[in-house]
């Protein structure tokens, strides 16, 4: 059995010369601490109103102006980095363990479960992720707890063929049949011996897919779909702030930059690991 991605020196030796990566694991972990420490680093309360300071532009006590409410923007965008490490973290945790689960017992028995089960994944990948979270919220309705869910559920499919064809690829290596031929169970093979060696590709495609979960939570926030007013979102704010935009265009332009960098720097760390992964580049 060869060993797993994170215990072979090499390919941790490939991602740290990747600046590309390293760039977007600095401006990961920058969003993170943003997110964990949003109540110290914002300079007002996010909720505070001030009806005789709207709309302020940028600069002064201000630093990013304020909205039609005389709200601190900086301050809002800050805590809206929370919500979306949080949807994205747990969106992307949840579709990893169904999409893993799913894929792993399609690939390893196969006949009948494998034609059925990947028949639906195909079905539901065909449509846009977009359109299946409007779809899943219709069906869940609004809330944060929701929204989490129809984003797991969304991302599960593209991680269950993702997790099947590399199952596929594996189920007649020789230390799998090896394995089978000492009296080993299904579980203790997709624990013991198959699961170390697709942790690698899950763990790419979870980074690249924390950023869809980041841009699909801003989507539904704009249509209204998200989370609520008047918890701080970048959806939310970018929504608040189109009715603005002639007048003043940074109420929708910062939360959007805010969305870019996210997604920008979780895609980054994506590609490296992919990159220090290919055995073609080593």
């Amino acid at each position: 059995m060869t060993r797993p991605w994170f215990l072979q020196g090499r390919r941790t030796r490939a991602f740290l010369r990747n600046r590309t990566a390293i760039v977007g694991a600095a401006l990961a972990v920058v969003f993170a601490i943003v997110a964990l420490l949003a109540p110290a680093l914002a300079p007002r309360d996010p909720l505070e109103q001030n009806v005789y300071n709207m709309l302020a532009r940028p600069g002064g006590s201000h630093l990013l102006g304020t909205d039609d409410l005389g709200r601190d923007v900086l301050s809002r965008i800050l805590y809206g980095a929370r919500v979306s490490l949080i949807v994205g973290l747990s969106s992307v945790l949840i579709g990893t363990v169904v999409g893993v689960f799913v894929g792993l017992l399609a690939g390893y028995f196969g006949g009948f479960l494998e034609l059925i089960v990947m028949r639906v994944v195909d079905v539901l990948m065909s449509f846009p992720v977009l359109v299946m979270g409007l779809m899943f919220m219709a069906i869940l309705g609004p809330g944060m707890d929701k929204l989490i869910l129809a984003i797991g559920l969304v991302l599960s499919p593209q991680i269950a063929r993702l997790t099947h064809g590399a199952m596929v690829a594996l189920r007649d290596m020789e230390y799998i049949t090896a394995a089978r031929s000492v009296g080993s169970g299904p579980w203790r093979i997709l624990r013991r011996h198959v699961l170390p060696n697709v942790l690698g590709e899950i763990l790419v495609m979870a980074t690249l897919w924390m950023g869809t979960a980041i841009r699909v939570e801003a989507n539904l926030s704009f249509i209204g779909l998200g989370v609520s007013p008047p918890t701080p979102t970048w959806g939310n704010m970018i929504r608040e702030g189109v009715r603005w935009l002639a007048v003043t265009p940074w109420l929708a332009v910062f939360p959007g930059i805010a969305i870019l960098l996210a997604v920008l720097a979780f895609n980054m760390v994506g590609d490296g690991l992919r990159d220090a992964m290919d055995p073609k580049l080593h």
